[in-house]
């Protein structure tokens, strides 16, 4: 079992160095993620942006880069493209953004010519070690995508199982959120729930056991599980959890790290490689623990 960030640490180290290309790394918090990801040898780090601009940080911060390769590009979008190049043509295992908008690096993620598009939906999974739980815990999609409908939700669920797998959870248990655990018409979330548990079932959604409706408390609890007498492998077990819309996910990722203090990482799937894309409220450890799950990724 996986039980916390250190054992997913050890692992990548296990995996050896993946060559990581970030974009637009003129960035304190985020050298500070790459330089130590480089100490603990997971990855070799192809740095594009400001070259002045990194040594200068990279000097303040004590992050030699001798051996470390830099890709001088002055103009943000141009490094994003380069960055993103680097990883479309199999030169760079991963990519990291860096001083740049969600939205500026995404277009060229997203550009028919360099881009990582494969035909998958593109989606977030956040990972969690919260003190109170009894492994890590996956929530998706609290990033990407918005009100996803049923076909959605099932190619969600593959890409937050394909993470689950490369973090050595050989079986991972999916737990399908609503507001309640029984099925009601008024309510679509605990519909595609049921329905979602049936693709299980048919062997249409495979690689994990997927079921629901569940309320936040069962599926986590298993006292509270077993005080509405809600019977399931999953409840009060689940690995994976599945919100219904961005803002349930959005709520409880925030809730997770600034109420219960929980360590946490994100990672973008759906596409030709892993995209460490962080916000620039994560901290160097929600940093490098998403360098983690992508060299982890890459690994598969």
């Amino acid at each position: 079992m996986t039980k916390s960030f250190t054992d997913l640490l050890e692992l990548a180290q296990q995996k050896g160095p993946k060559k990581l290309s970030v974009a637009v790394a003129e960035d304190k918090e985020v050298l500070s993620a790459v330089k130590a990801a480089k100490d603990l040898n997971i990855v070799e780090p192809v740095l594009v942006g400001d070259k002045s601009k990194i040594e200068a940080i990279a000097g303040e911060m004590g992050f030699d880069l001798s051996g470390v390769e830099i890709v001088d590009e002055k103009d943000g979008v141009m490094a994003a493209r380069k960055a993103t190049e680097l990883v479309s043509s199999g030169k760079a295992d991963v990519l990291m953004k860096g001083l740049i908008d969600t939205s500026v690096i995404m277009k060229q993620v997203l550009d028919k010519e360099i881009g990582l598009r494969t035909g998958k939906l593109i989606s977030h999974v956040a990972v969690f070690d919260v003190e109170t739980y009894h492994k890590i815990l996956l929530v998706t999609d609290a990033a990407m995508n918005i009100n996803p409908d049923l076909e959605q939700k099932k190619e969600i669920i593959a890409n937050a199982v394909e993470l689950a797998h490369s973090l050595e959870i050989e079986n991972p248990k999916v737990a399908v959120i609503a507001a309640k655990e029984k099925v009601s018409p008024k309510m679509e979330a605990t519909v595609h729930a049921q329905e979602l548990a049936e693709m299980n079932k048919r062997g249409e959604i495979s690689g994990c056991i997927v079921d629901g409706p569940f309320a936040l408390d069962n599926a986590i609890s298993k006292e509270a599980a077993e005080t509405k007498g809600v019977k399931s492998e999953v409840a009060g077990d689940a690995d994976i959890l599945l919100v219904p819309y961005i803002e349930a996910g959005n709520v409880l990722y925030k809730s997770l790290t600034y109420f219960a203090k929980a360590k946490n990482a994100g990672i973008i799937l759906g596409t030709k490689a892993p995209i460490v894309l962080t916000s620039r409220a994560d901290n160097d450890e929600a940093k490098l623990y998403s360098i983690v799950l992508a060299v982890l990724l890459s690994s598969k």
